[in-house]
């Protein structure tokens, strides 16, 4: 819900939900009282008027009609016509589809509500790589001007070999010889964000440009397709956030000059009072800038009505940069009083002390995506089809970040005692009804504002993280038209290679010795005059901090360092780094049936498919070393001398699978289907790695460092199962015109729990036992149901010209009793004794489970002039943190309404108009508990305008 006003916000809601239940009864009620007209009249009249977007969603209901499985899907005729800035907005208008939202754009796709680990997504029908260490594709990185269709698979069928257990996403290109025309077609769009005016020199403004060529050649044999898109925006953003590490405090110990007590696992069981807090608080102002190169290519050629051979290449290239500020109270456990809280242990008010700390840092990351394939088609006679299909696909995230932390001391810039005579610094925190971040007031007597403030403890890290994950597939099929019952036979093999490899070093240590007069002279060089930004989270009831001393990062590291980018360590080895690979081979059977029941048509398939899996995932090993990093907090460290460990891990799973669809009307379709389906583990889920850190470094003792030990993956993990039912009914009373619902059942067998294996380290040359959790699969077995509708149509029986008007609506309910663990505060699984300690919060559900998801779209063509609004709700989702092992994570109920105009100007150009996020929807979320603040995300709507022309 939208914090700064959650009034506004219930009215939007309520006033769309009651505009789509309106809709579904107008999409019904008139198709029903009047006779449909003849079909080739209507035919003609379609062939001549339909256009954008009501031509779109036409071919998304008529793919829907044909399919055998259960399918919904996005399809444009031409190049460029999908009605979104990215393939993820595009994504989010299908039925059943929504987003989580990164950067004010969607990103991955959650399918029925549930996470996108438990769907799978195709590139032209091959695995496709991405940058985040899961199997979700970021479909930001892909321009939607260069796809012309999206379909999602909601049923498996054997033909679809891996699929998912929440189903497959699948996103096409076009094919030149099959599109059948010349086409040119180049677009210019601009880019404001109202929001980018508060950032100080900078103006909101960015641009877009796409350019395509279509053709055939030598009668129509060969056939090319080029697309290339420059994208050069901002997208800027403040936050409030707090640390990935909770803590559960005892409430009926006061501990003044040091961290709260923790409820330590052995006293669980004795229900003392406890409350829950993080590490650190911070406030952080982003500015940003993003570009993004993409070029996709594809050749066809039909040498002979035999051969059918297509080459297509997709390549992206993305940069953004950040700049960031932060303000940061960094131990927001130290001297806690007159805690406030509720029952679940969500803080209310408290007041503490804590060094507070100006912190800056410089983030790039550049993301390269390279894919493609070639696949041979071959019909050797009518009935026989074979093709062979290799593919690759390649994604490189590479991010380098510096960062320098300048602390408060008992004595200023000038060397003149503070009124607080210590480094820390009192301060409140409230949380109030109706908002979301929290107020937290520093003591009056410290000015935020003044740079003599921040001097001490400088401090100062250079970060690189590099994601490799590359596919490399090969596919043989072979299809048998046949008469009788079954109409056709298939079968097929297929064979991939994942690999998945990171790495996070991290450059610090540097010789910073300085004395007072320095640290001067640098401080007064180095400061930003002003903050870089107006009205920071002044969108955000509550909130009370609006600005803070800052400093040029540049200036800080060249001053203290000598250089302003030291560069990244040489040696890239660490014990946290993944080196996995996945080898895959599979198979599968599947029979296409045609026939009559007594007077109905029936049609389907049926088939199988065996799915073998070998895991190896290597991790490094080292004794550790102490570092004292000279302000009382100790650090761990390796020695430098590694061992490689080597985990292999093997599954094998059969997966049958039967569609059927009963032609019960002329155009009524009743179909059903049953399957087993499987999701595998994240990649960077199986690493054999270990993190010796989260958050902070700031650890006082050994054993507190120690005991902040984590996997960073489990290699051992098995694909999540399901066995599924779908049953659909579906009516076509027109071609602009569909209303359908879909009850599914899936029944998983086991789920994944937190386990927690005894390790032995060696620091400093003694031996320490750790407890490292990790996760399983647990035995546990779990059910989702749910339900789909969607009503679509365009409202013809109004006199004109109302009758330009159409509406698609779209909403799915789902319920499970699915359960995630939090590693640190939740049900542990004790593998010596094979019994379960129960947990303190109570656990989450899926990752991305949303119970309720809501599209719908209104639009209105009339002549020259289009217009369209898509508005998506989404249910609060517990969501993970890439690698698991992590505590838990929730995102709150998002709404956001989108905007689309054109108008033609002429033939061949028109204007073009879109505004996304009208209602400036920001994004929260909760740890580890739902109700419990973790960060907020501010990013302002996006306005788009341009010209598009095609010839």
């Amino acid at each position: 819900m939208n914090s700064r006003n959650p009034i506004r916000a219930r009215i939007l809601r309520a006033a769309l939900l009651a505009g789509a239940g309106s809709t579904l009864l107008i999409a019904v009620t008139p198709a029903m009282a009047q006779d449909a007209p003849p079909p080739q009249a209507e035919s003609e009249e379609d062939a001549i008027i339909v256009t954008g977007i009501r031509e779109t969603i036409q071919n998304s209901i008529n793919t829907k009609r044909e399919e055998t499985a259960i399918v919904d899907a996005l399809s444009a005729d031409d190049i460029g016509d999908l009605p979104a800035l990215s393939v993820g907005q595009a994504i989010q208008t299908i039925t059943g589809a929504t987003t989580h939202r990164e950067k004010g754009d969607a990103s991955e796709i959650a399918l029925r509500g549930l996470g996108p680990f438990l769907s799978n997504a195709t590139f032209n029908g091959r695995d496709a790589t991405n940058g985040s260490g899961d199997r979700s594709v970021n479909f930001n990185q892909f321009p939607s001007e260069l796809v012309n269709n999206i379909k999602i698979y909601k049923t498996q069928q054997a033909s679809l070999v891996e699929g998912g257990v929440a189903g497959t996403i699948e996103i096409g290109t076009l094919r030149p010889l099959d599109f059948g025309k010349r086409r040119i077609q180049g677009e210019v769009k601009a880019q404001y964000n109202p929001y980018g005016d508060r950032i100080v020199g900078e103006g909101g403004i960015g641009w877009r440009g796409t350019l395509s060529y279509v053709d055939q050649f030598a009668n129509d044999t060969i056939g090319i397709a080029i697309g290339v898109q420059r994208n050069d925006t901002n997208n800027p953003e403040e936050t409030y956030a707090a640390s990935t590490t909770w803590t559960a405090c005892r409430a009926d110990l006061v501990v003044t000059n040091n961290n709260c007590t923790e409820y330590g696992r052995d006293d669980y069981g004795e229900g003392h009072p406890f409350y829950l807090v993080p590490n650190a608080y911070t406030f952080r102002q982003i500015s940003e800038t993003d570009k993004r190169d993409a070029i996709f290519g594809a050749i066809q050629w039909r040498p002979s009505d035999q051969f059918n051979i297509n080459l297509d290449v997709q390549y992206s290239d993305r940069t953004f940069v950040e700049s960031r500020r932060d303000l940061n109270i960094s131990e927001a456990r130290r001297s806690l009083t007159d805690v406030v809280y509720d029952e679940n242990g969500i803080v209310q008010s408290l007041s503490g002390q804590s060094a507070i700390e100006s912190n800056g840092s410089e983030l790039s990351r550049a993301e390269e995506y390279l894919g493609g394939g070639l696949s041979v088609e071959w019909q050797p006679s009518d009935r026989l089809t074979l093709t062979v299909d290799g593919s690759y696909s390649r994604t490189i995230r590479v991010e380098d970040e510096r960062n320098v932390r300048l602390r408060t001391d008992p004595r200023d810039l000038n060397g003149d005692t503070t009124v607080f005579n210590n480094m820390r610094i009192p301060y409140t925190y409230e949380i109030t009804p109706g908002s979301f971040v929290p107020t937290i007031t520093i003591d009056p007597r410290f000015d935020l504002n003044d740079h003599d403030l921040f001097w001490d403890d400088a401090r100062f890290r250079r970060d690189q993280s590099r994601r490799h994950n590359e596919i490399i597939a090969g596919r043989f099929d072979a299809g048998y038209e046949m008469d009788g019952f079954f109409s056709k036979l298939s079968a097929g093999v297929r064979w991939s290679e994942m690999t998945f490899r990171d790495y996070d070093v991290r450059n610090e240590g540097f010789d910073l010795t300085t004395d007072l007069d320095e640290e001067r002279r640098i401080n007064n060089l180095c400061r930003n005059p002003a903050f870089p930004q107006t009205g920071f989270l002044s969108d955000a009831s509550g909130n009370s901090i609006n600005s803070w001393a800052t400093f040029d990062v540049d200036c800080l590291f060249r001053e203290y360092t000598g250089s302003e980018d030291p560069g990244a360590l040489a040696d890239k080895r660490s014990p946290a780094n993944r080196d996995v690979t996945e080898r895959t081979y599979a198979g599968y059977v599947m029979a296409d049936y045609d026939a009559d029941l007594g007077n109905m048509p029936v049609r389907g398939n049926i088939g199988v498919r065996v799915v073998k899996t070998d895991v190896t995932s290597n991790g490094l090993r080292s004794d550790l070393t102490i570092i004292d990093n000279g302000d009382g907090t100790i650090r761990l460290d390796t020695t430098g001398d590694f061992e490689t460990v080597t985990i292999k891990s093997s599954n094998t799973r059969i997966l049958p699978s039967i569609n059927a669809i009963f032609e019960v009307a002329p155009n009524t379709l009743l179909r059903v289907a049953g399957y087993r389906a499987m999701s595998r583990p994240a990649p960077s889920a199986l690493g054999a790695g270990r993190t010796f850190q989260i958050d902070a470094d700031n650890f006082t003792s050994v054993e507190e460092a120690i005991g902040n030990v984590r996997a960073n993956g489990s290699p051992r993990l098995k694909p999540l199962m399901s066995w599924n039912a779908d049953a659909a009914i579906e009516w076509y009373p027109n071609k602009d015109s569909l209303l359908s619902a879909t009850l599914y059942y899936k029944q998983f067998n086991g789920g994944f729990q937190p386990v927690v294996f005894d390790e032995e380290f060696v620091i400093d040359g003694q031996t320490v036992t750790a407890p490292v959790t990790q996760t399983r699969n647990s035995p546990d077995k779990s059910r989702i149901y749910g339900l789909e509708l969607t009503a679509a149509t365009r409202f013809s029986f109004l006199p004109k010209p109302l009758d330009g008007l159409g509406a698609k609506v779209s909403y799915n309910y789902a319920d499970s009793n699915f359960t995630n663990q939090d590693v640190r505060l939740g049900d542990q699984y004790d593998p010596e004794t094979e019994t379960v300690s129960p947990g303190i919060i109570p656990a989450a559900g899926l990752s991305g489970y949303s119970k309720h998801v809501l599209s719908a779209q209104a639009y209105y063509e009339i002549g020259p002039v289009s217009l369209q609004a898509i508005y998506n709700y989404r249910s609060k989702y517990y969501q993970d943190f890439v690698g698991g092992n992590s505590q838990l994570r929730y995102v709150g109920p998002s709404e956001t309404v989108d905007f689309r105009a054109s108008l033609d100007l002429m033939k061949g150009v028109s204007l073009r108009f879109e505004a996304l996020n009208l209602f400036n929807e920001p994004k929260a979320t909760y740890m580890p508990v739902y109700g419990s603040s973790r960060q907020y995300h501010y990013y302002g709507s996006k306005y788009f305008i341009g010209l598009r022309a095609r010839i």
